[in-house]
């Protein structure tokens, strides 16, 4: 079983920045790919950022051109860098993982950590 922890939420006003860290129990090289979800009451989970093995990378609509997703193989961790944040950011990240070893994305994540919390103010 792969253990995600996620670290780095917090308050921040809006125009700030923040950098999410998921800490992996195995090597990030493991899992073809890694995504961020953001899950905000009444809306739902909404996936805003995915890395794949070969360092591609997709974003959310809502997010594009602010935030950046990264993976550091050596220490087994993933980011999610934040900029310009609003308050419609504000929401409990996730991280999520494939399935160790799996050579393909299967976008259903079977991983997944606790959600660290981030709250942006007007």
């Amino acid at each position: 079983q792969v253990q995600l922890v996620e670290s780095g939420g917090g308050s921040v006003q809006a125009g700030g920045s923040l950098r999410l860290s998921c800490t992996a129990s195995i090597s990030t090289d493991e899992m073809y790919c890694m995504a961020w979800f953001r899950q905000v009451p009444r809306k739902g989970r909404e996936e805003i950022a995915r890395i794949e093995k070969n360092g591609y990378t997709t974003y959310g609509e809502s997010v594009k051109g602010r935030f950046t997703i990264s993976r550091d193989s050596a220490k087994n961790t993933l980011y999610l860098q934040m900029a310009n944040l609003k308050p419609d950011d504000t929401g409990t990240y996730y991280c999520a993982a494939e399935e160790p070893r799996r050579t393909y994305c299967s976008y259903n994540y079977p991983h997944r950590g606790q959600g660290t919390q981030v709250t942006v103010s007007s």
